[in-house]
């Protein structure tokens, strides 16, 4: 990607106000995001290839650079996060008279639907992608929610 592809992407965030881009493409990813004082910030992490399996017990990976354990499975019993797999309006039910997909307590599998998100009309299933018993909700039933944000604690 060329820098007049991202500065035309910086350009497309200012006109339509997103205070969040983020694009994986061929092993390249961009994430562009609004922080304080109106700057843009630019992350994208070195991506390296994977010739065999990763490491067991926590061992480095080949090469320089920090590794971010954002998202990754936690190695003791503290509680994980369902993240926001986008911005939208966030549901806990199918509908205002149905009752929420899970509640404090349930177990929860990797297919387990917990929740809807709304974005640009469409509703979106949410599914935990993770094994567990959720442990709090998060997200507020019917607000907006951004990208990455916590809807689920989950232990």
């Amino acid at each position: 990607m060329e820098l007049k592809d991202i500065k035309a992407i910086i350009d497309l965030m200012k006109k339509n106000d997103l205070s969040v881009f983020e694009m994986e493409k061929d092993g390249f990813r961009l994430k562009l995001q609004k922080g304080a004082g109106e700057q843009t910030v630019f992350a994208a992490p070195p991506m390296m290839p994977q010739t065999s399996a990763p490491p067991a017990n926590g061992g480095g990976a080949v090469g320089a650079g920090p590794v971010s354990t954002t998202g990754a499975a936690p190695a003791s019993d503290a509680s994980r996060e369902i993240p926001s797999p986008m911005v939208g309006t966030f549901y806990r039910g199918a509908s205002p008279e149905s009752p929420p997909f899970v509640e404090i307590g349930r177990e929860v599998n990797e297919d387990t639907v917990v929740c809807i998100i709304e974005a640009m009309k469409v509703m979106n299933e949410i599914k935990a992608e993770t094994k567990g018993v959720i442990a709090e909700v998060v997200a507020e039933n019917g607000k907006p929610v951004q990208f990455g944000q916590a809807l689920f604690k989950v232990r």
